[in-house]
This record gives structure tokens, C-alpha cells and sequence, in this order.
């Protein structure tokens, strides 16, 4: 469902939790990027299941996912990814090993990571990247977003997440269901558990953005990379993870797709699957 509003949340939210955790173990750290106007609990089931088999695991809240929607709708990328970026550095003199996964736009962030520090970067996990809304579930108004990105009102503009809100699991996603129905545009009373519940067309244009800027430097990437996805994802199609296995320049990659989940694929159905590929694919470079 598209929404659009001219009303500005001029609050100064300071009551949203951090959603971002850390899980102590050896001198290997997994490092975990959620997704765009997500929550770092979208990362917490695989973050134990790395966890128990010994690696150290952080993730943090994005910038500006403790805000409200009017702060969070103006970031740009190289914000986010700033903030991501400074959390990383903290982490990087501690640890002999740091490996690398991310949903969605947190995907391409870990690439993004990895070009930066490729000497730290062992090894890269994307799931679901997101590089075009392409998926069976996106709205047929995405046609026109380029040419409402060009001007002031993709401010205005938001997605309003709809059934099956990325997740194929019943129970979970009747969860999901409950607060997005009825939340309210400025409403973040559970934002740190599922995320807020519309997406700013201005936050899709900086994923677009940050597309271009990925592709470019796709082939200057050579750490060893895994990409995940599920095959009927709603989101964004299987397209965007062929795209980058075809462009980046590591030797060492290869594509997984799964058969029974969403876009959500670190919490749906396969979640075990989708946790022991990722565990599999961290410990050959551990």
C-alpha cells in the first residue's frame, strides 16, 4: 500500500531501545547488518547459532533507527553506512578475524565493508540482497519511482508493509501482522522488535543510490562471498543475487537459494538451513 503525507513527525524520540547486541566469544567475530527501517533483532537466532559454535557476534542499530520517520526518511546512505562503519572500527583492533553478513540493504553494506577493509574481511554473507524492488509482492507503483525521486515529494511518499510482510511462516509472521495493521505512520512503541512499519520512498531511493555506487565497485571485490536468498522472495527476485555473483571479483562465491521462505530468510521457514550455510561457510575461512 502506497501512503502519502504531508505530516512531520517533529518529536524528539528518545525512548526507542537499542535493538543492537554483542555475544562474547573467541577472537573470530561475526559481524551482523540489518536491514533498511529493520531492527538488529532480525539478526538474534542466527547470532546465537554463530555464537554457540564459538565465534564472537555483534550487531548494531543502524543511524537513525532510534529516531522517528522524518529524521530517519532524510538520511543518506553514506550516513548509514558512516555509523556502520564507525561500529565496525570499533571491533577491528580486538579481533583476529572478522566476518561479515547483512540483510537485504545490510547486504550490500557488508560489501561495502569488505571493499574498504579487505585485509580484515575474511569472508562475506549476503541475505536477500536488495539492489532492485523487483519482488512478486513489490507494488506495480514502483514503476513510477524514479520520477518521484526527483523531486521533493518522495519525502512524502512511503510503503506501507503488506501481507506476507517478507515472512512465509505463519505464526511469526501473525505477529508481524498485528502491529503493522494497525501502527500508525508515527507510531514506534515496537519498532525494536519488527521495524517500522512503512518504508520513506526517499530510504528506497538511497537504497537505489547506493546500488549505482555498489556497482561500480563490484569488480574491485575479491573477499570470498555467499549469497542467500529464497527463490520466491517478495521483495526483491533472486535477479539481485545473480547480478552480483556475476560482477564481483572474488574467485571464491556461489549462490544458495532456498524453496520455502520469504525475504526474511534469517527468521522464516529455513532459518536452521539458512544459519548452518552461513556457520559452514564462516568456519572454511576461520
Amino acid at each position: 500500500m502506497i501512503i502519502f503525507s504531508l505530516k512531520e513527525d517533529r518529536r524528539k524520540i528518545q525512548d526507542i531501545p537499542d535493538s543492537g547486541f554483542f555475544l562474547e566469544g573467541d577472537n573470530n567475530l561475526c559481524f551482523l547488518i540489518h536491514g533498511l527501517t529493520g531492527t538488529a533483532k532480525e539478526m538474534g537466532s542466527i547470532g546465537k547459532r554463530l555464537n554457540r559454535q564459538g565465534f564472537s557476534v555483534a550487531s548494531p542499530m543502524m543511524t537513525g533507527h532510534n529516531q522517528s520517520l522524518s529524521v530517519l526518511k532524510r538520511l543518506r546512505w553514506q550516513e548509514i553506512y558512516a555509523g556502520i562503519k564507525k561500529e565496525f572500527l570499533k571491533y577491528q583492533p580486538k579481533y583476529e578475524n572478522i566476518y561479515v553478513a547483512g540483510l537485504s540493504f545490510g547486504a550490500l553494506l557488508s560489501i561495502l565493508l569488505a571493499y574498504e577493509f579487505p585485509e580484515k574481511v575474511r569472508a562475506i554473507n549476503c541475505f536477500s540482497p536488495t539492489l532492485f524492488f523487483d519482488g512478486w509482492n513489490t507494488p506495480k507503483i514502483k514503476i513510477l519511482l524514479p520520477l518521484v525521486c526527483k523531486t521533493p515529494l518522495k519525502y512524502y511518499f512511503y510503503l506501507k508493509e503488506e501481507y506476507p510482510y517478507g515472512i512465509k511462516n505463519e505464526r511469526l509472521r501473525s505477529k508481524i501482522e498485528s502491529f503493522y495493521k494497525q501502527a500508525d505512520l508515527f507510531e514506534y512503541n515496537k519498532v525494536h522488535l519488527y521495524g517500522y512499519p512503512v518504508i520513506p520512498v526517499s530510504s528506497m531511493h538511497q537504497n537505489l543510490l547506493l546500488t549505482k555506487y555498489i556497482t561500480k565497485i563490484l569488480p574491485a571485490v575479491t573477499t570470498p562471498i555467499q549469497i542467500l536468498q529464497a527463490k520466491d522472495d517478495d521483495l526483491t527476485s533472486p535477479k539481485n543475487s545473480y547480478f552480483i555473483y556475476d560482477r564481483i571479483g572474488s574467485k571464491e562465491k556461489k549462490v544458495v537459494l532456498f524453496e520455502d521462505s520469504y525475504h526474511i530468510i534469517i527468521a522464516d521457514q529455513e532459518r536452521e538451513k539458512v544459519a548452518a550455510e552461513t556457520l559452514s561457510f564462516f568456519q572454511e575461512y576461520r
